[in-house]
């Protein structure tokens, strides 16, 4: 697992010990920033299930200017730590040990919004819908934004979901990403 293109083009990341998060492949992670951007000039993003932050360091590198990365998981924290310090992003980043629910609820006090949402759920416990709903209801998308769904290929998501309406779905095997805004 690598970052793919940007100013931290080829740095090898460090995946989640253990078998509880899966990184998103390189392949699944390229052909989602073309969808998206490629690159960015500025604008800010939320990682919101981070596992080893593969995918908010990837926007990072492509141009974004900062990202909230969150996870549950204790070794997902430490390992995104460490992944921004070898891409040297400390100085664009907030790290928080939180459930996505409870960080949408704790950015929603902050009044904080969004350029680009990266949702990238647990596929046995998919809970896409529900989240999008509750980011639609807190305004946490700006109005040109884009959220990127990583899932699993035999789940279609709807249409629309809350006000977001979905733009794109692409399979790649067992793996499916859906672009919504």
């Amino acid at each position: 697992m690598r970052v793919v293109s940007g100013s931290c083009k080829g740095i090898a990341l460090k995946a989640v010990p253990g078998h509880s998060t899966r990184p998103t492949t390189d392949k699944v992670k390229e052909a989602m920033f073309n969808m998206i951007g490629p690159y960015f000039d500025g604008g800010v993003g939320l990682d919101l299930f981070a596992g080893s932050g593969g995918l908010g360091i990837e926007a990072l590198s492509r141009g974004l200017q900062q990202v909230i990365f969150v996870d549950r998981d204790g070794k997902a924290i430490q390992t995104i730590r460490d992944n921004i310090h070898k891409c040297g992003f400390e100085d664009q980043v907030e790290i928080y040990r939180n459930d996505a629910e409870r960080a949408v609820k704790a950015v929603t006090k902050r009044e904080l919004s969004f350029d680009y949402i990266f949702l990238d759920p647990p596929y046995k416990k998919q809970q896409l819908e529900k989240l999008m709903e509750m980011i639609s209801e807190q305004n946490l998308l700006n109005e040109k934004g884009t959220i990127i769904c990583e899932h699993s290929s035999d789940i279609d998501l709807p249409q629309t979901i809350g006000s977001f309406t979905k733009k794109k779905q692409e399979k790649y095997g067992i793996i499916a990403v859906s672009i919504f805004s």
